[in-house]
């Protein structure tokens, strides 16, 4: 009886030991999510416009915003634009190392995510104008 009891124990801690390591790293990127990533790049690569503008003008000033910044931001969106066209055509397959990942210059961070870099990077979706934030604050005030 000890044995039957400790060998289903011993096996029940197996199966959620082996059940916790059968998700890859990349298995949030889909074909789905490369569709909507295609879609958003296609719809809203156009904000990398005054979103490099707006970079340029902080780092070096007026005149770099309104010459390098608008020139950069042209070859941004086209870029990113590109990318859209590109997913959109092959999102059924995965093109990126196997995977479903985008193909973007930039760097990996640790969750696997393209991370932003300032000058020549591309975040996975465009950057998004306005004061919009992703993160709920509380706006109560504690007395």
């Amino acid at each position: 009886m000890k044995r039957l009891l400790l060998s289903t124990l011993l096996l029940g801690m197996l199966g959620t030991v082996y059940a916790d390591i059968q998700a890859p790293p990349a298995s949030e990127y889909t074909a789905t999510r490369k569709l909507g990533r295609a879609v958003s790049n296609i719809l809203f690569g156009i904000e990398e416009l005054p979103v490099t503008m707006i970079r340029w003008n902080e780092a070096e000033g007026n005149n770099a915003g309104f010459s390098v910044g608008i020139v950069e931001g042209f070859t941004r969106t086209f870029t990113r634009m590109g990318y859209g066209f590109y997913e959109l055509v092959t999102f059924w397959a995965p093109t990126y190392k196997c995977t479903y990942r985008p193909p973007y210059q930039g760097s990996c961070g640790r969750s696997g995510l393209i991370e932003y870099n300032t000058w020549s990077g591309f975040t996975e979706f465009p950057e998004e104008l306005g004061f919009q934030s992703k993160y709920d604050y509380s706006r109560t005030n504690w007395r």
